[in-house]
């Protein structure tokens, strides 16, 4: 019924999902592999997925904001650790704690809100450190945890889980700021001796076994979307397809969509799709990009509309194309780095401003497991 309701179809193979990660975890260990499963599981819905994920052996999710780890909590059993990445909102202290989050801190003011906790319940509480190992975005600076590690009272105050920091470059093996990233972080990780260390994310894990740590963070390779040229072995996760709405033919001459932006040069035959730009389909697509039917190319035209676009099946092998039928944005005749480059812009872009209006249906060990008509 959702797929009748729904004019999109986007089918997540959640054995891919489960691939890619062995791939992964295969590759870097005897380091453990994670999952980072922030922003709906990169627009594909997370509780699904990490699901799969944790069926597949992982324990250690990856999410940037309190509310999405309180969303994966319901999904996983509590052996499964739930990172926060952004760290926690002024206030937002005891909900994490209560909940069992592990926040990942990045400045001196969220620590010094932590501790102060701790301090109240009379507990260390867990947490993880992320340090700025030369990107700039967030972390501690290595003066400011080295005045941590030096304070007796931090070890009393915080469970320090994990030791971390993020990669600037890590899909290009060969860039000069991997070295420099991987011995700042060596020097910011030593001052906490036995704890874990984190520092590769996806590119991060194809790079050698130095930047591998005791845990990479996986996130878009996991979804099919190589991170790097040194990454192999990954499958495709999500597939799009679009229903059509009405058929129509224009005489030559006739203006089509707002600004009438397309004007036909000859007798055409157009296809009007239910997907736009509110269900994550880039605006800047119309006039360049396509959709595809049984291996043929159908040139969207005009510009794309909230709710439909207009694709052009003139093509005499789009001859049988009928109301009703679906045609294909995502999938083997078109992946996601293939929209991406059309859209000028990067495969996660696509994959998290995927709509909620999509009929999800989730696929494993060949069966559909669920359903929905909502992420």
């Amino acid at each position: 019924m959702p797929q009748i309701l729904s004019s999109s179809i986007l089918r997540i193979d959640l054995d891919a999902i489960r691939a890619n990660y062995r791939t992964i975890a295969d590759r870097v260990a005897p380091a453990c592999a994670g999952a980072v499963v922030k922003a709906n599981g990169y627009g594909l819905g997370a509780e699904r997925v990490a699901a799969a994920l944790y069926r597949e052996g992982c324990r250690a999710f990856f999410v940037a904001r309190l509310v999405e780890a309180d969303t994966l909590r319901a999904v996983l059993d509590a052996d499964a650790d739930i990172f926060v990445l952004n760290g926690l909102d002024p206030g937002a202290e005891p909900r994490c704690a209560g909940a069992g989050h592990i926040p990942v801190f990045n400045s001196s003011s969220q620590v010094a809100a932590w501790r102060g906790l701790a301090v109240a319940r009379g507990v260390a509480l867990p947490a993880a450190l992320q340090l700025d190992s030369g990107m700039s975005r967030l972390g501690l600076p290595l003066a400011e945890a080295e005045r941590l590690a030096r304070d007796p009272a931090f070890a009393r105050e915080v469970d320090l889980r994990l030791v971390t920091s993020h990669l600037a470059c890590g899909d290009e093996p060969d860039h000069p700021a991997n070295a420099a990233q991987l011995a700042a972080f060596a020097a910011g990780r030593a001052l906490f001796p036995g704890v874990p260390a984190s520092l590769a994310n996806s590119g991060g894990s194809f790079l050698p076994e130095d930047f591998h740590g005791d845990i990479v963070r996986p996130g878009v390779a996991l979804f099919g979307v190589d991170p790097g040229p040194a990454a192999t072995g990954l499958r495709p996760v999500a597939a799009l397809h679009a229903r059509i709405l009405q058929i129509r033919e224009v005489a030559a001459g006739t203006g089509v969509g707002y600004g009438l932006d397309h004007v036909a040069s000859d007798r055409q035959r157009l296809a009007t799709i239910g997907i736009g730009y509110a269900d994550g389909w880039p605006r800047n697509l119309g006039g360049v990009g396509r959709a595809w039917w049984n291996g043929v190319p159908l040139p969207i035209i005009g510009r794309v509309s909230m709710d439909s676009l207009t694709i052009d099946i003139s093509d005499p092998r789009a001859a049988a194309l009928a109301e009703g039928d679906l045609v294909e944005l995502i999938g083997p005749s078109q992946s996601l780095a293939d929209v991406a480059r059309d859209a000028g812009t990067i495969p996660y872009e696509i994959l998290t401003r995927l709509g909620a209006r999509h009929a999800r249906i989730f696929v494993e060990a060949g069966q559909s497991l669920d359903v929905g008509d909502r992420a």
